[in-house]
């Protein structure tokens, strides 16, 4: 049988990246994203759903749990409001928060009984150093924070049924969403690249083994963790006291 990967936002970027990995370590993956890829993976299947309709999004998900046996999930679709505090309106927390926290919650809603079932699971959220803190990313640090605070939760409730729950929080990615707010030539741009210890951006593929070393069968004793893919920013804070 298949071993199916649900993978959201998986059209671009690091969801791009993270397929087409998995489509090279032999899994078959099933996009959920609003936008088709340029061009599907191998045993790649996209579903457009827009994750911000909740109700679309039930419905998939429920026809998706009798369709397939999906015992992996990529919570990996997110959204940036980049504003200062006293330009962000509550209607783009509630936004940002009904994709980066709803949506994974009711993902895993649906198939945690299939997981349970089969006493094997395996879940990679896809967080931000921007949790740690970031000017002008209020609601977008606050819901990846909270993601975080649901993977460690997630992973205390499941560890007795073989579920694994872990998070990557990638740094400084070269993706069409990093540079839609931080164009090339704008100096703040410039200033990140002069705070990553490794001196260069990420690549979505990097972020993608990170997913993958979760995601596999003898990963089984690693749940609840946090891993920073994010070129030594998140030991630079550490030595910045």
């Amino acid at each position: 049988m298949p071993h199916f990967v649900l993978v959201t936002g998986g059209s671009s970027g690091i969801g791009k990246a993270i397929i087409e990995r998995l489509s090279a370590e032999g899994f078959h993956t099933l996009n959920l994203d609003r936008q088709a890829p340029r061009q599907l993976s191998l045993n790649e299947q996209h579903f457009p759903i827009d994750l911000l309709d909740t109700g679309a999004l039930e419905h998939a998900l429920d026809r998706l749990s009798q369709e397939y046996e999906i015992l992996r999930v990529v919570n990996n679709a997110g959204m940036v409001k980049p504003a200062l505090l006293e330009s962000t309106s509550i209607s783009d927390v509630r936004e940002v928060a009904k994709l980066n926290i709803e949506a994974p919650i009711l993902i895993m809603q649906q198939f945690l009984p299939a997981m349970k079932a089969r006493k094997f699971g395996r879940v990679v959220n896809i967080s931000s150093r921007a949790a740690l803190g970031k000017e002008k990313r209020t609601a977008y640090a606050a819901s990846k924070a909270g993601l975080l605070g649901m993977t460690r939760t997630w992973a205390l409730e499941f560890a007795g049924s073989g579920i694994t729950v872990n998070a990557i929080g990638p740094g400084p990615i070269a993706t069409e969403l990093f540079t839609a707010v931080n164009p090339p030539d704008a100096p703040q741009t410039q200033r990140i690249l002069d705070a990553i210890p490794v001196k260069r951006l990420g690549e979505p593929a990097e972020v993608a083994h990170a997913a993958c070393f979760f995601l596999d069968d003898r990963a089984g004793f690693v749940t609840g963790q946090v891993l920073y893919v994010c070129g030594g920013m998140t030991v630079g804070l550490g030595n910045a006291a």
